[in-house]
């Protein structure tokens, strides 16, 4: 079983022309607002304000650099970066404002070389929606040899045990909920696997 012994957030950044420099491989986390990425980030490290969500969906347009420690069961070491990016959907800003984040976003997720691994995080109550649909087509439109994808359903502490059952018939898919504390040591081992393990 792997663990997280060590988070620590380290930037905050508009573009890709003001992140961080690449070297550590890096799990970009992206989802629709208010689907629960800070929450679920917090979790995944034990820490519960490390990364800080808005009361408002669709207000943080910032991308969000987090540094990461893995520990294994031999006591090996692993680090790697968590990155937040701002949700989509849902902003209150002017269509402006909204092409120029988007543009912005595009930019970092195509080009940022250290990206390894994509966590697209769903709400597990709303699995249809078209907005999913075209960013898991995004995303696999873009996907390098060396990067991977992981879908995990949030909220699943919402669900009956048949629509949680519905959902888990994709052996791909991971449901968790951050508040029932279901699914983390899960999510984070498979986070750990895809990057540094088996599945890679």
């Amino acid at each position: 079983m792997v663990r997280v012994i060590n988070a620590v957030f380290v930037k905050s950044s508009p573009s890709i022309n003001e992140a961080l420099d690449e070297g550590v491989m890096e799990v970009l986390f992206l989802g629709r607002s208010n689907v629960g990425k800070s929450s679920l980030i917090n979790a995944l490290c034990c820490k519960k304000q490390l990364a800080k969500s808005s009361s408002t969906p669709g207000k943080t347009q910032l991308i969000n650099f987090f540094d990461i420690m893995y520990e294994d069961d031999e006591k090996s070491r692993f680090v790697a970066r968590f990155v937040d990016l701002p949700g989509f959907g849902y902003a209150k800003v002017s269509k402006e404002t909204k092409k120029k984040w988007e543009e912005s976003l595009n930019t970092f997720i195509k080009k940022r070389v250290s990206a390894r691994l994509f966590v697209h995080l769903k709400d597990a109550r709303h699995i249809d929606l078209e907005i999913d649909k075209n960013v898991d087509e995004y995303i696999n439109s873009i996907l390098r040899a060396d990067q991977r994808i992981l879908k995990i359903y949030t909220k699943a502490d919402k669900l009956t045990q048949k629509e949680c059952s519905a959902i888990l018939k994709d052996k791909n898919a991971l449901l968790v909920s951050v508040l029932k504390k279901r699914g983390i040591n899960e999510a984070n081992e498979r986070i750990f696997d895809l990057l540094f393990g088996k599945c890679a």
